[in-house]
C-alpha cells in the first residue's frame, strides 16, 4: 500500500478538513458579525463609487483631458481608496466588486473635450466627496470612519483641481454637504448600465 491512501486515512483526513473548515467558518462569521451591516452597506457602495472613479480617470487619461499628471495622481489615489474600502468587505469575509463586475456608461460627449471631461469629473468628485462625508457621519466602526474622513479630503483635492480646469472655484463651500447612502446610490445608478 505504499503511495496509496487507505480508506481509513482518507476518512480521517476528510474529517480533519471538515473540522478545520468549520473552525475557519466560525471565524469568518464572527469577523462578519463584528462589522455592522450599515458599515458593510457603505463599503459596498463606496467600492462601486471608487470603481466608477477609476473608470472615469482611465478614460479621461486615454482621451487626453485635463492635466495628465494630475489625472494620473487622482487615479492612483482612487486606487488606494478602492483598496482600503474593499478591504472592509474582504475582512468581513465578503468579496468586493471589481471592474469586471460593473459596466459604466456616460452621457454622450463626456470625453469629447477637455472641458467636458473636467465637468463630468466635477460631478463625480462632488458625488464622491458627499458620499465619504455621509459615511463619516454614518459609519459605526472608528477605523472605517477615519478612512472615510481621509478619503473625503482626497476627493476634495480632486474636485478642486477639476473645478479649476473648467473655470470654477478651486475653493468650494466651507462645509460641503454630506450625502445619505440612498442619494449616492441613486446618483450612481445613472452611470451603470
Amino acid at each position: 500500500m505504499d503511495g496509496e491512501l487507505s480508506r481509513a486515512t482518507l476518512l480521517a483526513r476528510g474529517a480533519a478538513t471538515v473540522v478545520a473548515a468549520s473552525a475557519f467558518g466560525g471565524l469568518a462569521s464572527r469577523a462578519s458579525a463584528a462589522v455592522p451591516d450599515g458599515d458593510l452597506a457603505y463599503a459596498r457602495l463606496l467600492v462601486a463609487l471608487e470603481l466608477l472613479s477609476l473608470d472615469f480617470y482611465t478614460r479621461a487619461i486615454g482621451a487626453g483631458g485635463g492635466s495628465q499628471l494630475e489625472l494620473r495622481r487622482a487615479r492612483a489615489a482612487e486606487r488606494r481608496c478602492y483598496d482600503a474600502v474593499a478591504a472592509v468587505l474582504t475582512d468581513a469575509g465578503q468579496v468586493p466588486a471589481t471592474a469586471q463586475d460593473i459596466d459604466f456608461s456616460y452621457p454622450r460627449g463626456s470625453f469629447a473635450s477637455r472641458a467636458a471631461i473636467c465637468r463630468l469629473g466635477v460631478r463625480l468628485e462632488s458625488l464622491s466627496l458627499g458620499a465619504y462625508l455621509g459615511a463619516v457621519g454614518s459609519l459605526q466602526t472608528p477605523r472605517y470612519r477615519d478612512h472615510a474622513a481621509r478619503a473625503a479630503a482626497s476627493e476634495a483635492q480632486h474636485l478642486s483641481v477639476l473645478a479649476g480646469e473648467v473655470g470654477g472655484r478651486r475653493v468650494g463651500p466651507p462645509l460641503p454637504a454630506a450625502l445619505p447612502l440612498a442619494r449616492v446610490s441613486d446618483a450612481l445608478d445613472a452611470f451603470t448600465s
